[in-house]
C-alpha cells in the first residue's frame, strides 16, 4: 500500500512541476510584454545610484517574475559594454529581491491548514484567462488573458505539489528518512541541487513550503532548502556568463558569490543565535512572529534573508567587482580588439525580448553612424587623394559587413519570441530592411574610395568647380541624415517631410552636375577618364540618399499618420 502512496505522491509532483513551470512561463512572457515599455525605460535609466539598481532589479523581475530573465538579460547588457560591473551588480541584488514575491503569491494560496482552499478560485482565473486569451482581438487583451491563465495554473500545480507532500506524510518510512537530514550543509546543498536541475528557485520554494505545511519537514529544514536555493539559481547565469566575454563571466560570478554570502553570512548568524540563547533558531523566531501560518513563516524567511542580504552586501559592491575582476583578469580581451563586434546587443538579452527589441534599434542608429562616418571619409579621399584614413574606412567597413550578418541573424532569433509586442515584431521586420540600407552605403562609400584610387593611379583630380560641388552635395547628404535619423527615432513627420524635400534637392542638384560636368569636358577643363569617375559618384551618391530615405519610410509602418505618406509619395 505504501509502495502505491509513494509512486502516486511521485507521478503527482512531478505533474505539479510541470504545470507550475509552464505557468511562470505564462506569466512571465505575458508580463515582460504587458510591461514592455516600463521596462525598456526602466532599465535604460540604470546609473550609478546602488539604490536605483536594487530598485530596478527588484520592480523588474517582480514584473516578469524571473529573477533568472533578470540576471542573464543584465549579463547580455555588461557583455555588450553598455552596463557597468557595478550597475548590473546592484541589478542582480534587487533580482533576487523580486523573487520572493512568488513566495509571498504561494503562501497566499496555501492559507487553510494542510489544503489550498483558494485552488478553485484561481483555477477560475485560469479558464477566465483562457477565454479571454481565445477570443479577444486585442493584443493586450489576450497578454492579460496569458497572465491570468498562467496565475490560476500556478496555484493548480501548487495544489498538486502539496497533495503529493500530504501523501508523503502519511507514509511512515518517508518521514522518518527526512526528519533524519537534520544537517544545515545538507539541506543547503539538496536545495541548490534540486534548483540547479530544474532550472527554477521559485519551485524549489514552493516545494519547501508545502512540505513545511504538510508537516513532512520543520520549518528550519524548509530554511535551509530555501538558502540552498538562492545558489542553485545561480546555474542558469553561470552557463550564460561562461560562454560569454570576460565582463560577463564576472557579472556571474557577482551572482555566485552574493548568493553564496548571504546564504554563509545567514549561517553563521543561525549558529551563534542558537548558541547564545540556548536554543533559538530562525525557525523559531518566525514560528512566533507569525504564528499557525508555516507558509507565511518560510515566505518572510525567504523575504527577509534576501532583503538583509543585500542591505550587508551592497555597502561592499566596489570590493565585490575588484574581487572578480581580479579572478577574471583583463588578457582576454587583448586577442583582437579590432575585430567586429556588436555595441548594444548580445545573446544573452533574447531572454527578455522587450529589452532586446530597443537595444537592437540602438545597434541599428549605431550602424547607420558607422555606414556615415565612412561616407564622409571616402568623400574626403576623392576631393584630396589623401589616403592616411583608409585602414579606418576599411575597419569600419569590416563592421559593416558583421553588423549586416550579425543584426539580421538576432533579429530573426529575436522574432521567434512570442512574447514580442506587435509593435516591436513591426518595428523588427523594418530594421532588417534599415540595415540593408545602411550596409548598401557603405558598399556605395567603398566605390567612392575606389574611384578616388583611380585618380590617383591616373595621377588625376577633379577640377576646384567639381570640388565645390562634390562639397555642396555631401553637405545635402549629412543634412538628409540629420533629418531621417531625427524622423526614424522619434517618428517625427515633420523630419521626415524635410527629408523628402531634401532628397528632391539632391536628384535636382545631382542633374545639374551632369550638365556643368558635360559643359567642363565640352571646353577642355575636364579629361573623359576623370569625368567617368565623376559620373559614376554622382550616381552613387544619389544612391545612397535613395537608401537614406528608404530609412525614413520605414516608420511609416509603424503608426505614423497615412496622411505623412500620401503627402510623400
Amino acid at each position: 500500500m505504501e509502495t502505491t502512496t509513494i509512486i502516486s505522491a511521485i507521478l503527482t509532483l512531478v505533474a505539479g512541476i510541470g504545470i507550475f513551470l509552464v505557468a511562470c512561463q505564462m506569466m512571465s512572457s505575458n508580463l515582460e510584454s504587458v510591461s514592455s515599455k516600463g521596462l525598456k525605460n526602466m532599465f535604460s535609466k540604470a546609473s550609478g545610484s546602488k539604490l536605483l539598481g536594487v530598485g530596478i532589479g527588484t520592480v523588474g523581475t517582480a514584473a516578469i517574475q524571473s529573477s533568472g530573465a533578470t540576471t542573464v538579460m543584465v549579463i547580455g547588457f555588461v557583455n555588450a559594454g553598455i552596463m557597468s560591473l557595478t550597475q548590473a551588480a546592484t541589478i542582480i541584488y534587487g533580482a533576487n529581491i523580486g523573487t520572493t514575491v512568488t513566495a509571498q503569491i504561494v503562501a497566499l494560496g496555501m492559507f487553510g491548514g494542510n489544503s489550498i482552499s483558494t485552488t478553485i478560485l484561481f483555477s477560475t482565473f485560469a479558464g477566465i484567462g483562457a477565454f479571454v486569451a481565445l477570443f479577444a482581438k486585442n493584443e493586450t487583451l489576450k497578454r492579460i488573458g496569458g497572465i491570468l491563465t498562467g496565475f490560476g495554473m500556478l496555484f493548480v500545480g501548487l495544489s498538486m505539489m502539496s497533495g503529493s507532500m500530504s501523501d508523503f506524510a502519511h507514509v511512515d518510512a518517508v518521514k522518518i528518512f527526512l526528519s533524519r537530514i537534520g544537517n544545515p550543509i545538507i539541506l543547503v546543498l539538496l536545495g541548490a541541487l534540486f534548483t540547479a536541475i530544474i532550472q527554477s528557485s521559485s519551485v524549489m520554494t514552493s516545494v519547501a513550503i508545502a512540505m513545511v505545511v504538510t508537516g513532512l519537514i520543520r520549518l528550519d529544514q524548509g530554511i535551509f532548502l530555501t538558502m540552498g536555493s538562492n545558489i542553485g539559481s545561480c546555474v542558469v547565469a553561470l552557463i550564460a556568463g561562461m560562454t560569454s566575454g570576460k565582463n560577463a563571466k564576472r557579472t556571474a560570478l557577482i551572482h555566485l558569490i552574493f548568493n553564496c554570502s548571504g546564504v554563509v553570512i545567514f549561517m553563521i548568524a543561525g549558529w551563534i543565535l542558537r548558541t547564545v540563547s540556548g536554543g533559538i533558531t530562525f525557525g523559531s523566531v518566525f514560528e512566533k512572529a507569525f504564528p499557525g501560518a508555516p507558509q507565511t513563516q518560510l515566505a518572510m524567511f525567504h523575504t527577509v534573508f534576501n532583503v538583509a542580504t543585500v542591505i550587508l552586501i551592497l555597502p561592499l559592491t566596489e570590493a565585490l567587482v575588484r574581487f572578480v575582476t581580479g579572478l577574471v583578469p583583463d588578457h582576454e580581451a587583448a586577442a583582437d580588439p579590432d575585430a567586429p563586434r556588436f555595441y548594444h546587443i548580445d545573446d544573452n538579452m533574447l531572454k527578455t525580448p522587450a529589452v532586446a527589441a530597443r537595444q537592437t534599434k540602438k545597434e541599428v542608429i549605431g550602424m547607420g553612424k558607422l555606414a556615415m562616418e565612412n561616407f564622409n571619409r571616402a568623400i574626403e579621399m576623392v576631393t584630396t587623394l589623401d589616403f592616411s584614413d583608409k585602414q579606418k574606412f576599411d575597419k569600419t567597413e569590416a563592421e559593416l559587413n558583421f553588423l549586416n550578418m550579425g543584426v539580421v541573424d538576432f533579429i530573426v532569433r529575436l522574432s521567434e519570441k512570442p512574447s514580442l509586442s506587435d509593435y516591436d515584431m513591426k518595428y523588427l521586420n523594418t530594421a532588417i530592411r534599415t540595415v540593408s540600407d545602411f550596409e548598401r552605403i557603405g558598399d556605395y562609400s567603398e566605390n567612392i574610395t575606389e574611384y578616388a584610387m583611380n585618380l590617383a593611379r591616373m595621377e588625376e583630380s577633379f577640377s576646384d568647380r567639381a570640388k565645390d560641388e562634390i562639397a555642396e552635395l555631401r553637405k545635402m547628404v549629412m543634412e538628409l541624415y540629420d533629418n531621417t535619423m531625427e524622423a526614424y527615432i522619434y517618428k517625427d513627420k515633420h523630419s521626415l517631410e524635410k527629408s523628402f524635400a531634401i532628397e528632391d534637392q539632391i536628384d535636382d542638384f545631382t542633374e545639374k552636375m551632369e550638365i556643368n560636368h558635360i559643359q567642363r569636358m565640352t571646353e577642355g577643363n575636364c579629361s573623359a577618364n576623370v569625368g567617368s569617375q565623376y559620373q559614376a559618384l554622382s550616381s552613387d551618391v544619389e544612391r545612397i540618399a535613395d537608401h537614406l530615405i528608404n530609412v525614413g519610410k520605414s516608420i511609416l509602418r509603424l503608426g505614423l499618420k497615412a496622411e505623412v505618406a500620401s503627402q510623400l509619395s
